[in-house]
């Protein structure tokens, strides 16, 4: 599995005999099969896409790309007083733009610094005695242009990441022409500049989230519709998962899968609003939030849902989203067996016994489920296992983030006097409840007094 400008130079070299092959070529020469391609817009596009079929398919013979990192999102939150731009590789549901997502974190921060002289925006939270030395580079806005212009300027660089360049670019001599007609030819060089500027940015680094892939060539999805009678290949798929330890911290996760490809800017996690040892039920409160005619609004309705459970968890999303008026396809994915678990009456599929047989698989039927076994190696087991094993590791993780929070909060907690702002202090100096229980009274006396300092030493 590879990448190439040019198919032909690709995969000249294991078609002709060579003394250079190593002993790695030679035992993959010697397994070729078949060849097949799919085309990509650009090559950060083909990147990307790389690194989600390795993820996916875990060929043997591809030793890089097949770790967990993840991938680079471009976060600006635009409700902020002075919105700033920053990085992360973990998207939150917390309300802010996330855009991506980039695999080349390397090329999508050089072009934001290109773009930062068009667009000028802030790295980090302006305080009142920041320096004004990025504002006189024009690489920070003017606050004496107010926030209106300084957010109007945000959003034509969002437009730009994603893909809107033609369009950013006409706006920019649209705005230039109509200062220089006004005369205010100091304005106009401002445009005139940014114009300049974009056009150093003549190599493609970005592609935004709307460019999906062509899916025609993806024989997973292909093959997922073709056996359970999907119309057509299903463009976005919901994997959703629970994760506690019993009962407690009970957390759910909701990942998106567009096109095939893991779409973690739209990932979203919940935690259940009763703590209950009873995965049936915390599934059912999950599906009955996510198919809230809000939730549905927000984040639009997928084409297929997974579930990581058997029939009881299934049967537990069927009623949430049965409550719901929905009319979603819903099967379930049994760990033990890697089995594909479907309603028969309710989940609005059917098994095409033909495509079933194409595949060497099988069914099982016991009261109203069906059980379709298909051998591991499938490229649908392959891409049910990737929802899956997603859902499970984003659950997982908000789970143990929570878990330590409440550990972390329970000692403090204990103590009269300690709030949330005095512990998130403490918290902020020491690090860790250890180095506050090992600091000194002194130390703790001088950032919240010397009455609370004894009485945290006394209690911890």
């Amino acid at each position: 599995m590879g990448k190439a400008a040019v198919l032909k130079n690709r995969v000249r070299q294991y078609f002709q005999n060579s003394r250079s092959r190593d002993a790695k070529t030679y035992a993959l020469v010697s397994e070729i099969h078949d060849t097949d391609w799919i085309e990509t817009e650009s090559e950060i596009d083909a990147l990307f896409l790389e690194s989600e079929m390795i993820k996916r398919y875990m060929p043997r013979y591809n030793v890089l790309l097949r770790d967990d990192k993840s991938q680079l999102f471009v976060r600006i939150d635009m409700k902020s007083e002075w919105p700033h731009v920053s990085f992360t590789r973990n998207p939150a549901d917390d309300g802010a733009e996330y855009i991506g997502p980039f695999y080349n974190g390397y090329a999508v921060k050089k072009a934001l610094r290109y773009l930062r002289r068009i667009f000028p925006y802030y790295t980090k939270v302006p305080g009142k005695e920041s320096s004004r030395l990025d504002e006189e580079l024009g690489l920070s806005p003017r606050r004496s242009d107010g926030r209106g212009a300084y957010l109007q300027n945000l959003r034509k660089l969002m437009s730009y990441i994603k893909g809107n360049r033609v369009a950013i670019t006409r706006e920019l001599e649209v705005e230039m022409k109509q200062a220089a007609k006004a005369e205010d030819f100091e304005l106009a060089a401002v445009y005139r500049n940014k114009l300049l500027a974009m056009k150093q940015l003549q190599q493609r680094v970005m592609f935004g989230d709307a460019e999906y892939l062509d899916i025609s060539k993806d024989t997973a999805l292909n093959d997922l519709a073709r056996l359970l009678g999907l119309k057509e290949p299903p463009k976005r798929i919901e994997g959703f998962d629970i994760s506690h330890m019993s009962g407690t911290n009970v957390v759910a996760s909701m990942v998106v899968f567009s096109n095939g490809v893991a779409d973690k800017a739209s990932y979203r996690k919940f935690k259940t609003k009763v703590e209950r040892n009873n995965d049936f039920a915390n599934m059912n409160e999950t599906i009955s939030r996510r198919m809230s005619n809000k939730n549905q609004s927000l984040w639009g309705v997928p084409d297929l849902v997974v579930i990581d459970g058997g029939k009881g968890q299934l049967d537990a999303a069927l009623k949430a989203r049965d409550a719901a008026g929905s009319v979603i396809p819903f099967v379930g994915l049994a760990k033990r067996y890697e089995q594909i678990i479907i309603d028969f009456n309710r989940s609005n599929l059917s098994v095409n016994k033909e495509v079933l047989a194409e595949l060497d698989g099988r069914i099982e039927t016991s009261d109203t489920f069906i059980t379709i076994n298909l051998p591991h190696h499938t490229h649908i087991i392959k891409l049910l296992q990737r929802v899956r094993d997603e859902s499970h590791r984003f659950a997982v993780g908000y789970h143990s983030v929570l878990k330590r929070a409440g550990q972390t909060a329970s000692s403090l907690d204990t103590v009269p006097g300690v709030g949330t702002v005095t512990r998130r202090k403490l918290l902020r100096k020491f690090g860790s409840v250890r180095a506050i229980k090992s600091a000194s009274e002194e130390e703790l006396a001088a950032e919240v007094g010397l009455r609370l300092a004894r009485t945290i030493k006394q209690v911890l």
